[in-house]
């Protein structure tokens, strides 16, 4: 079986703190269950993720994903054979909206706000290791709920 990465953007559908609190608790739970590690960032707009696992693994969980009611406009940015994984640390990372300056935005976009529909698939993945270098290396199974429980 191959590593594979994929990657994808969508539209928040009027989520809450709780609701991504208990998106959060959700993956985590699941994707350790399965191998399947990634990260998410999260706009009030927009989710911007990136999952690494087995084919057959992520493949089924982004087919149940792309089902969720709490986002819409789903649009693959980029889905590849890898030969390791960028977020091995984390069964799901997440980065809140307060992390996604206008700087680190437009270093990576064409304009300085958080909009995933406008990058490159390439530009997606650099953002997000460059987003992964913020996040706490230890502590790390628990970090991604209490961030979202920080959420506010």
């Amino acid at each position: 079986m191959f590593l594979i990465r994929l990657t994808y953007a969508s539209t928040a559908n009027n989520l809450d703190p709780e609701d991504i609190a208990a998106i959060l608790a959700t993956a985590q739970k699941f994707n350790q269950s399965k191998n399947i590690t990634g990260l998410l960032c999260f706009s009030r707009k927009y989710f911007l993720q990136s999952l690494e696992g087995s084919r057959q693994a992520v493949n089924a969980l982004y087919s149940k994903i792309c089902l969720d009611k709490r986002h819409s406009k789903m649009l693959l940015l980029d889905y590849g054979e890898i030969s390791k994984r960028d977020f091995s640390s984390w069964s799901m990372a997440y980065v809140p909206e307060k992390q996604l300056t206008k700087e680190i935005c437009l270093t990576y976009s064409l304009t300085d706000d958080f909009n995933p529909y406008k990058l490159s698939q390439t530009s997606a993945h650099d953002l997000m290791l460059e987003l992964k270098k913020a996040l706490p290396q230890e502590g790390k199974s628990q970090q991604t709920l209490d961030i979202a429980s920080k959420i506010a």
